[in-house]
């Protein structure tokens, strides 16, 4: 493709979200060197996992001995508050609103077509038993509470994913006031990425 203005640095990384985890798409991106980003909230549940580990072994077919998360970025939706409750609280209105939009278009899959249909109908909503932000947390997608907890929550998945190096964070970014947004960007950025700068720190200590 043609890009302008051109890169500055070359060559691009080229990044790309899997969705389906289908082995040919796979293939297709290990064989042109294209990097993968797994989430939209639904990086904690079993099938990403597999998918995770379909992309290391995928990687080894074509060559590359890799780290279990390599060439990848997580993606988490994150909300910060000085408790668990708070944030619960705050983050479950979010949710919400993001149902609202994602559910027609597909992107909720556990839900049934009457539950679909429910996301657009306050007085149905509420008895037609959609995701909570208990149930999204559960599922690892959504991490909720004071940054400490964030970075305990980000610590477990750089153990169990080793080759990671990047995450994605972001809010209900359909929901979020921008100042909301810009207040828990701001707030990670100063209380939650030290954590592993500390740790970065102590390793080459």
């Amino acid at each position: 493709i043609t890009l302008v203005p051109r890169p500055l640095n070359l060559p691009v990384e080229t990044w790309q979200p899997i969705v389906s985890g289908n082995q040919r798409g796979l293939d297709f991106m290990a064989k042109h060197g294209i990097k993968g980003i797994v989430g939209g909230g639904t990086i904690g549940e079993g099938t990403s996992h597999e998918v995770i580990q379909t992309w290391q072994r995928t990687l080894a077919r074509h060559g590359r001995e890799t780290r279990l998360g390599e060439d990848l970025i997580l993606e988490f939706n994150i909300y910060l508050a000085d408790t668990v409750e708070g944030a619960k609280r705050e983050a479950q209105v979010l949710l919400e609103e993001n149902m609202k939009v994602y559910a027609p278009l597909g992107m909720v899959p556990q839900l049934t077509e009457e539950q679909i249909r429910s996301t657009a109908d306050p007085r149905k909503a509420v008895a037609a038993g959609l995701p909570n932000i208990d149930d999204a947390m559960g599922r690892g997608g959504w991490l909720c509470g004071p940054p400490e907890l964030i970075g305990e929550a980000l610590m477990e998945v750089q153990e169990k994913y080793p080759g990671v190096e990047e995450i994605h964070v972001h809010n209900a970014i359909l929901a979020t006031p921008m100042s909301v947004e810009l207040e828990q960007l701001e707030w990670f950025g100063n209380e939650v990425i030290p954590i592993f700068k500390r740790q970065a720190a102590a390793v080459r200590g």
